[in-house]
């Protein structure tokens, strides 16, 4: 066993074999052709930038006592010539080795229209760290160890990443590279990998995200032997994209080629009486624009033009189904024959992944539905609502085109789901499941 305080806390974990990465079901097709995207490299302006999915297990630990997960510690191999590494990698052990590290190196010119404030810096875009702090190791009772290193970058410079080592000799400094500055962006905890009294391992992700968001994840992790508040701006830092988001983004051929060979199966509930239909099918049929103080609805055409543009969404007007019963009840059960996929495309992570956004209409979003022992009671009226958006995102990594990850929306919120915990019907196509209303 370990010791920390005098107290066990953890165990090293069994050795790992040498994993490979988590591939998915099918090879990844041709993409057709572009400009940065599935080129293997993004340009963020001073600084070029590869993704490394091949790892060398360096040390494993789990928690002695309750259900905690073991965490293994992993260096990028098979680093290109003129790249250099910034970080290493951590994840849990209960799952397939699925993560990756981007390494970088410096352009020999930076990128003709990078956004820069101010006078470019003379510095270079990469340094070697001063020195090393240990932030926590192992002590061991027998041979095996783990090390943990926090590079200690130059004035002006920051680091991305930690360093994992078996040993106690302070790593040499050709090992990585710290980053300027100005290239940088802050970066936040997420997803807690390991918490043992004596150390503390979180996944870490850009602070500012969204479509906007320039921040560029290094992929690394962040350890501290404190726990750290949920928000605060962490010591280590991801990249910034300098130059237009949509460099390494995927045209509209390419688009449809992911869209093509991602495209989910959606299954509805065997029991679900109220089914999508295309927005063309609810206007068609009558539904109606109401404006608030007139008694009477107005139809809406098929192209929806009566609808008001821009504003803000203040409840002076909304839609409702027809005024008869009977082609209330039609409308309110959808058209499945109808029914599209309307596709939102935006980046994400500073352009270095594509989220496509898939949004599924529904004429109307039925009651809520209590589920009591075995029972599920219809709870009236409660939940019920005309026109119901529902959608999922499929992120997509901009290096070569691979599926990451499936988001799933809820009503309350949703949630990420890896790839690698996908159910796939065909190929590299993903299941969905729709809840019933």
């Amino acid at each position: 066993c370990f010791y920390w305080s005098s107290r066990s806390e953890y165990y090293e974990a069994d050795p790992l074999p040498e994993s490979n990465p988590f591939s998915l079901p099918a090879p990844l097709p041709q993409w057709p052709q572009g400009k940065g995207f599935g080129s293997g490299r993004i340009c963020l302006g001073e600084l070029e930038v590869t993704k490394i999915t091949t790892f060398e297990s360096i040390w494993s630990c789990s928690p002695s006592h309750g259900k905690a997960k073991s965490v293994a510690f992993y260096k990028p191999i098979g680093i290109p010539d003129g790249f250099f590494c910034l970080g290493y990698y951590c994840q849990s052990t209960d799952r397939p080795l699925r993560g990756y590290l981007l390494v970088a190196r410096e352009m020999d010119e930076p990128k003709v229209g990078f956004l820069h404030s101010g006078k470019p810096s003379d510095c270079p875009a990469l340094a070697k760290p001063v020195n090393y702090t240990l932030v926590w190791n192992s002590l061991p009772q027998n041979n095996t160890a783990g090390f943990i290193w926090l590079p200690n970058p130059p004035i002006g410079y920051r680091a991305m990443g930690f360093i994992v080592t078996g040993t106690p000799v302070e790593p040499c400094l050709d090992n990585i590279r710290c980053v300027r500055i100005d290239l940088t962006e802050d970066v936040e905890s997420c997803d807690l990998l390991i918490s043992i009294n004596s150390i503390y391992v979180w996944d870490t992700r850009p602070c500012r995200r969204g479509m906007f968001g320039r921040g560029v994840s290094v992929g690394t992790f962040f350890c501290s032997t404190y726990k750290i508040c949920e928000d605060e701006v962490l010591t280590t830092a991801c990249l910034k994209n300098q130059v237009p988001i949509q460099h390494a983004m995927p045209n509209l051929d390419q688009i449809h080629a992911l869209v093509n060979h991602y495209g989910p199966t959606v299954y509805f509930h065997p029991h679900e009486t109220f089914l999508p239909s295309s927005v063309d099918w609810f206007f068609d049929n009558g539904a109606l624009l109401y404006e608030f103080g007139k008694p009477n609805g107005e139809r809406i055409d098929s192209n929806g033009s009566i609808l008001p543009k821009g504003g803000l969404n203040d409840g002076d007007f909304w839609i409702d189904l027809p005024k008869d019963e009977d082609k209330r009840n039609c409308v309110k059960c959808g058209n499945l024959e109808s029914a599209e996929l309307y596709v939102h495309v935006k980046p994400a992570l500073g352009g270095s992944f594509t989220d496509i956004v898939m949004w599924v209409f529904c004429p109307f979003n039925g009651p809520v539905t209590l589920k009591v022992g075995l029972k599920k009671l219809p709870l009236s009226r409660v939940g019920e609502h005309v026109s119901d958006w529902e959608h999922f995102t499929l992120r997509v990594c901009n290096f070569n085109g691979e599926l990451s990850s499936i988001y799933f929306s809820q009503h309350a919120g949703g949630e990420w789901v890896d790839a690698s915990n996908l159910e796939y019907i065909h190929g590299n196509k993903a299941i969905v499941y729709s809840s019933k209303s």
